[in-house]
């Protein structure tokens, strides 16, 4: 199985980068991994003009479009700021995840075509908000939104969601064996994951 790890922090040596290390570390051996930080690629993250006319890829991104389509697992992680990912990942979104490639309306329907069937994903999202208060009181926009209008609207399902959290004062070092116990099992029943078994 190909797995693809993509960094969405826009700063380097953070909590993201260090659970994708550990989930990383707990594939397989038989996995082929490839991993993107959002921060080092050279490209606008404004699509100037929706999809009213084409916006050429830079380089980089027609290299991490590819990475995508090539890859059996997405494995995403990023802080949530503001409710959100950081505004540089909403970017590569935005330019990334177009039609034709990720997704495709039909013509005379309101239905689409998910051009990114088959493949499974994880999200690991650090937050200071505790998260049963980001579920219950915030009623988890993020996690509806990547499964249902991002992530799941073009086909990568099942998506896995988690939450790792608060971070703040000490929060992260009180809770990384947990957490590395966590990235573990995760990364260890994507296999299953892609192939439709619980995991």
């Amino acid at each position: 199985m190909r797995v693809l790890l993509i960094d969405g922090h826009p700063d380097r040596d953070r909590l993201a980068a260090h659970l994708l290390d550990l989930y990383q570390r707990a594939l397989p051996a038989h996995h082929m991994i490839d991993r993107i930080a959002i921060r080092d690629l050279r490209f606008d993250p404004i699509l100037h003009r929706g999809y009213a006319e084409p916006q050429p890829l830079e380089e980089d991104l027609q290299r991490a479009t590819q990475a995508i389509l090539d890859a059996d697992h997405v494995v995403i992680a990023h802080p949530l700021w503001w409710g959100a990912e950081p505004a540089l990942l909403k970017g590569f979104y935005d330019r990334v995840f177009l039609p034709g490639t990720t997704f495709q309306y039909h013509k005379r329907s309101p239905f689409w075509d998910k051009l990114l069937k088959g493949r499974s994903g994880d999200v690991l999202v650090t937050t200071d908000t505790p998260v049963p208060w980001l579920k219950l009181r915030f009623g988890n926009p993020l996690g509806r939104r990547l499964s249902h209008q991002v992530l799941g609207f073009c086909g990568i399902k099942p998506l896995r969601i988690g939450f790792f959290g608060p971070v703040r004062r000490g929060g992260a070092e009180r809770r990384m064996a947990g957490w590395r116990k966590r990235l573990t099992q995760l990364a260890e029943g994507a296999e299953a994951l892609k192939r439709g078994r619980k995991a």
